[in-house]
């Protein structure tokens, strides 16, 4: 994968992940072992209105596991904040699951939730919808790594 600038590394051929803290930033470093987790089986949770989930759901992202729980939740205008809420918690408890994808303006109602959570799996990533587009100033993952970096401190190694 690359971003521009970096070629991100993935697998050795003997199967040892490369993560370099000095390389890369906490996002890319994330986003990194959520790659990896998903090459170890591990599946992609959906939360979202109905054009995201059936848009990742046609991509094959749609399992139920054994105890018969999906890996999705479609939100609808009368799904109650209690029950995103509650899903959310539930797909951080589940070992099978290392990466949600949340439709931002829903991320946004459980705030205080997916901010409590700050194990590096499963990975939170924001994502826009259809209807609201991704504001980066509001995303948590970009929040916490602007506030592990001093400003000048990059703009130092740009040189």
């Amino acid at each position: 994968v690359t971003d521009g600038k970096k070629q991100l590394t993935g697998c050795s051929q003997s199967g040892d992940w490369f993560l370099s803290i000095a390389k890369h930033s906490p996002v890319e470093l994330r986003f990194k072992m959520a790659l990896l987790s998903a090459m170890k089986g591990k599946l992609i949770s959906v939360i979202g209105d109905e054009d995201t989930c059936v848009g990742f759901l046609l991509g094959g992202v749609g399992e139920i596991n054994k105890n018969r729980h999906p890996n999705f939740m479609v939100v609808d205008k009368n799904t109650a904040v209690s029950e995103i809420e509650d899903c959310f918690k539930r797909f951080i408890k589940r070992d099978d699951i290392d990466i949600i994808l949340i439709n931002q303006n829903y991320a946004e109602l459980i705030r205080h939730v997916i901010d409590a959570h700050t194990a590096p799996t499963p990975a939170v990533l924001e994502i826009p919808s259809k209807d609201h587009p991704y504001d980066a100033s509001k995303d948590s993952i970009l929040r916490r790594a602007k506030g592990m970096f001093n400003p000048e401190d990059m703009i130092a190694n740009r040189g």
